[in-house]
């Protein structure tokens, strides 16, 4: 049974910063690429970020490229997306996930989701 536990979160203004982070098990987090994706009321679940298990290349969408950031602590077994200059629309409920070895916009293994509001 593969465990996501995600934190952080919340509301903040325009321009504002939020930072999340999904736990997991140490085999799943060193062996696994992991990823966020968001869903806005209404609107299709999307991909947002990506990082491979082995050497931590990443890969974003192009609606948060130079805003957002990816990372993994390997100390902790936690995944980070590291979100600045956050705008209204990106509002939604952002999930962790394990992701499909054959392709990273796939998820697998899902976190319990996480509101993120940005008021304008």
């Amino acid at each position: 049974q593969v465990q996501l536990v995600q934190s952080g979160g919340g509301l903040v203004q325009a321009g504002g910063s939020l930072r999340l982070s999904c736990a997991t098990s140490k085999r799943t987090f060193s062996s696994r690429a992991m990823g966020w994706f968001r869903q806005a009321p209404g609107k299709k679940r999307e991909f947002v970020a990506a990082i491979s298990d082995i050497g931590g290349k990443t890969y974003y969408a192009d609606s948060v490229k130079g805003r957002f950031t990816i990372s993994r602590d390997n100390a902790k077994n936690a995944v980070g997306l590291q979100m600045n200059s956050l705008k209204p629309e990106d509002t939604a409920v952002y999930s962790c996930a394990v992701l499909a070895d054959s392709d990273y916009e796939v998820g697998e293994y899902w976190g319990q989701g996480t509101q993120v509001t940005v008021s304008s």
